[in-house]
């Protein structure tokens, strides 16, 4: 739902929850608050508008509305972790370890660039970065199935390209940022720089070309 379309009516105030409902019910409003506008638009009391209840029953469970952006953050990076997640687990596995590992870092980049395409309101706040509190990446936070967050899982899989013999161990410090900051850069550039208007088609080819200059630079 946009945020321009905001129904006149709301459901009316609830006097009790199950435990926890309300807190689920105030993360689901901010994540279709973020889906719909980024990190600028996760507002706590819109949040509550949209859960039916008034703004003084969300203090228990978001104290201000930074930590509810946090949970909503962290609720964006594990929908990112997911994509990357679906589009290695259709790999094939009997290829050859180093011809597996090329695969799983191209998969890794593909599914990061589709994910800023189809969800770039959850895509910037998934990166979002404040002063009051950022919100680390690391294990358990921001994970999907594997718990494991977009930037391991991107490390995990530069570590596969050592084990299979295709990155020299020398070259392995740091290898994870420089390949995230270079689809980083494009998918920003995708959905919100100059290459916005460029059709899907030739996205797509140009992701992949981008993908294969990291994979050669690696």
């Amino acid at each position: 739902m946009k945020l321009n379309n905001v129904p006149e009516s709301l459901p009316p105030a609830r006097s009790t929850y199950r435990h926890g409902d309300l807190r689920r019910a105030l993360l689901d409003a901010g994540i279709e608050l973020a889906r719909d506008g980024g990190p600028g638009a996760v507002v706590l009391r819109e949040a509550t508008r949209r859960a039916g209840v008034v703004p003084n029953a969300a203090y228990r469970h978001f104290a201000s509305r930074q930590e509810l952006l946090l949970a909503v953050r962290e609720a964006a990076l594990a929908a990112a972790a997911g994509a990357m997640e679906k589009e290695l687990a259709v790999l094939p596995c009997d290829q050859p370890p180093a011809d597996f590992a090329r695969a799983q870092v191209r998969a890794i980049g593909t599914a990061y660039l589709r994910f800023a395409q189809a969800e770039p309101g959850l895509f910037r706040t998934a990166f979002v970065i404040s002063d009051e509190g950022r919100g680390e990446l690391g294990p358990g936070k921001g994970g999907a199935d594997s718990g494991l967050d977009p930037f391991e899982l991107l490390g995990k899989a530069i570590d596969r390209l050592v084990d299979a013999g295709v990155l020299a161990a020398q070259r392995r410090p740091n290898a994870e940022y420089l390949a995230w900051s270079a689809v980083h850069g494009l998918a920003l550039l995708i959905i919100d720089g100059p290459l916005r208007e460029m059709p899907a088609d030739a996205v797509h080819g140009l992701g992949q070309q981008l993908i294969d200059m990291v994979e050669r630079g690696l």
